[in-house]
């Protein structure tokens, strides 16, 4: 089969059984079709495949499949980032709205991308910068969100947001969110916020448990940078995650600057692929609840 995907990377967490059996399938289907396969050097199942450190995958493929949920999908995303490598998801998690292909479509699904049968989909992603009192500055890239949260501590935060040059809100809570449209549907989506069209050029930002019931999201536009600062307030703790990595604590003589970065993911999708459809199927929309319910029952007298 001629492709343009010459090289091609499949990560995923090979000690979870539901991951290493697509993988081992997958891994020997892209070698019988004359793909050159590309693995961690630490993954432990015997596979056809040329073996590599995790972090230099990225360097030597033109493709990268990433089996597993939407972390996994992320954590290739950080794989990806900085040499324009495309990512395809193979959905082995929980909801997978990044990770979109379901296993018994998969080889079919794989099939058509070496054929290029396939449509390319750029997602931005946010570029966060924590400036010290002390002159330090620590940058990082998120693809799904940006959040501040108290740790360490029972107690609210207080801290101020602005966008642009403009004053916003001086907020009471458990934190904030700020999040791409690709986050819309994480963690910013269980705290009230609104689900952003992909392609969409705006960020929304997403107080959690906020004091005041009136503080609600708001969409901005993307070029438009997000300063935060914490308010001194006594026992106050808090942290800067990006896609739920600590980037570390942040002080109240501290600022976060959140804007849209300059580099941007690829994700390939196959024939067939649909937002709206993955909404519907992911959230339930339009189906009855009972019935839900009362499957899931049965499934688990089943068990």
């Amino acid at each position: 089969m001629r492709t343009e995907f010459q090289k091609i990377a499949v990560i995923g967490r090979h000690d979870d059984v539901r991951v290493a059996d697509p993988l081992s399938v997958l891994v020997t289907h892209l070698t019988k079709n004359g793909v050159d396969v590309l693995v961690a050097e630490e993954m432990t199942l015997d596979l056809p495949a040329s073996r590599l450190a995790e972090d230099t995958l990225a360097n030597n493929a033109d493709l990268i499949i990433a089996i597993g949920g939407d972390g996994t999908m992320l954590y290739a995303g950080r794989l990806a980032s900085d040499k324009n490598v495309p990512l395809l998801g193979i959905n082995r998690g929980r909801l997978g709205f990044l990770a979109d292909i379901t296993p018994d479509e998969m080889l079919s699904s794989v099939d058509h991308v070496l054929n290029g049968e396939y449509t390319r989909d750029s997602r931005m992603q946010l570029q966060a910068t924590l400036s010290r009192a002390n002159g330090e500055n620590i940058t990082g890239l998120a693809l799904n969100d940006v959040v501040l949260q108290r740790r360490e501590t029972g107690r609210m935060v207080d801290f101020e947001t602005r966008v642009g040059d403009h004053y916003v809100n001086t907020h009471a809570g458990d934190g904030l969110i700020i999040a791409t449209p690709t986050g819309s549907t994480a963690y910013a989506l269980s705290c009230g916020g609104p689900i952003l069209e992909p392609q969409l050029d705006a960020v929304v930002i997403v107080p959690v448990c906020p004091h005041t019931l009136t503080d609600r999201p708001i969409v901005i536009p993307a070029h438009q940078p997000v300063e935060v600062r914490l308010l001194d307030r006594d026992n106050t703790k808090a942290e800067i995650t990006l896609d739920g990595r600590s980037m570390g604590e942040i002080c109240p003589d501290d600022r976060l600057t959140i804007s849209a970065a300059d580099k941007r993911i690829t994700l390939i999708h196959p024939p067939g692929y649909d937002f709206y459809g993955i909404l519907r199927s992911k959230l339930f929309w339009g189906r009855d609840s009972r019935q839900r319910d009362s499957q899931q029952s049965a499934s688990g007298d089943e068990q």
